[in-house]
């Protein structure tokens, strides 16, 4: 037998499956009709793999293994150490401290779960404000999904305290509580967690859609699928921003897309959405040197990572007809195309090309051009030092890889001279160009 219970603040049905507690099913009221998504159990857990990583394959599978740090340990008191957490999730400027509780007998009557779970939340709470604030103080040495070593400092990262529950049966409408903790903080169980990461594929998109739930009142264990499809609702109701499109220049069109989308991320071209987490892949994997490199690839992976959820698949269909379109042209000729975007705050753009062949004047041609549209765009807003551009182009090849992928990123005040102005401008300015505002 089914239960069916209406949520009567968003017009959300929502189906319990009393024979398999851990599934969900949604009946989302849409402008184009009735949807539904269904919301499986958490991933299963193999029996070698511990809980903390269980939340880790998640993140890192339709997130980027970038963006997720593996607990370290940071020496106090002669030789005693002290966790960092059970995972951080970091993106950004923005930081989630992660714990993880499981349990890992066979659950007890309601009651004693209830409080069990209240608990472990306290606990949790406590771990995740103490890592904060030990990455506060020291600095330290953290390791992402892909084994690299980052340096991170807690005080470059506004935070979160999450609380993640691996429960086979978490008693209905139990709410976790704790004192707070003088930092947001918010609990979710592992389907939770895998919905969000399944829905938006995104960890920056995670991680403000935390932010912004733990600013509202605390709901049962279990039921986020439901509060995201409340704001998911609010998000297409809700009007445009008013934004200057002038200020990317001639031809610049406003693009409004919500920020949480109701459609799974990828479900309308996944081709297209697969083209935009291979080119992230690429930068990802490329060989850098120096001291600052992995700081240097996490920043614009994280640029990259701030595109819109509900812009992607577009961006991924214009970006396989750009490498369609580039190589025809005449020998030694070069075709170029390009798609800009300034987000509403006016201070980060993003610039994605393509360009007929890799070399090295096709390199610094497409560096002089981000540099003066970066000079452009701080020129019109007034907000030099707060502002950043990210290039990133494909160049088709042949061999083993389909395409060659560059990227260059500029912030603050170039102080481009006269000189450099009139000739980067003199070779740019004469063609047209796909530039976008993003309210």
């Amino acid at each position: 037998m089914n239960a069916m219970t209406e949520h009567p603040a968003s017009g959300l049905w929502r189906f319990l499956e009393e024979e398999d507690p851990t599934a969900l099913t949604l009946i989302i009221d849409t402008p184009s009709g009735p949807h539904m998504r269904r919301i499986p159990p958490a991933l299963p857990l193999p029996a070698h793999i511990e809980h903390g990583t269980a939340a880790e394959e998640a993140a890192a599978t339709w997130g980027l293994p970038d963006f997720v740090f593996q607990q370290a340990g940071h020496a106090i008191k002669g030789s005693g150490r002290r966790e960092q957490g059970d995972r951080l999730l970091l993106a950004g400027r923005r930081g989630a401290a992660v714990q993880v509780k499981a349990r890992t007998i066979k659950p007890k009557p309601d009651a004693l779960e209830v409080n069990w779970i209240q608990k472990v939340a306290a606990k949790a709470m406590s771990q995740a404000k103490g890592s904060v604030r030990q990455l506060h103080l020291v600095p330290a040495d953290m390791v992402n999904g892909r084994g690299r070593v980052m340096r991170v400092d807690g005080n470059d990262y506004e935070w979160i305290a999450v609380f993640l529950l691996d429960h086979p049966g978490v008693p209905q409408g139990t709410v976790a509580t704790w004192q707070p903790i003088g930092m947001p903080s918010i609990a979710l169980t592992r389907r939770d967690w895998d919905f969000l990461f399944d829905q938006l594929r995104s960890t920056t998109a995670v991680l403000d859609y935390l932010f912004r739930a733990a600013a509202e009142p605390p709901i049962p264990l279990g039921e986020e699928p439901v509060r995201y499809y409340e704001f998911a609702a609010a998000d297409a109701a809700a009007p445009p921003k008013e934004i200057d499109t002038d200020l990317v220049g001639p031809g610049g069109t406003l693009f409004s897309t919500p920020q949480l989308p109701q459609a799974p991320a990828g479900d309308d071209g996944t081709r297209a959405h697969l083209m935009m987490r291979i080119m992230l892949e690429d930068i990802a994997l490329s060989p850098l040197d120096g001291h600052l490199a992995e700081a240097n690839r996490y920043t614009v992976l994280s640029d990259l990572d701030r595109l819109p959820v509900g812009a992607r698949a577009e961006w991924g269909r214009l970006l396989i007809d750009m490498l369609e379109d580039v190589p025809d042209v005449p020998d030694e000729h070069v075709k170029w195309r390009f798609r800009r975007q300034l987000d509403e705050g006016g201070t980060r753009q993003l610039i994605v090309g393509a360009a007929t062949r890799f070399a090295r004047e096709i390199q610094a041609s497409f560096s002089a051009y981000v540099q003066l549209r970066h000079h452009e765009v701080t020129s019109r807003t007034g907000r030099t030092m707060e502002s950043s551009t990210l290039g990133v182009l494909m160049t088709p090849r042949d061999g083993v890889r389909p395409w060659d992928t560059s990227t260059v990123r500029v912030h603050g005040d170039l102080q481009l001279s006269e000189e450099e102005l009139k000739v980067y401008s003199e070779g740019w300015n004469r063609s047209l160009e796909d530039g976008t505002v993003v309210g």
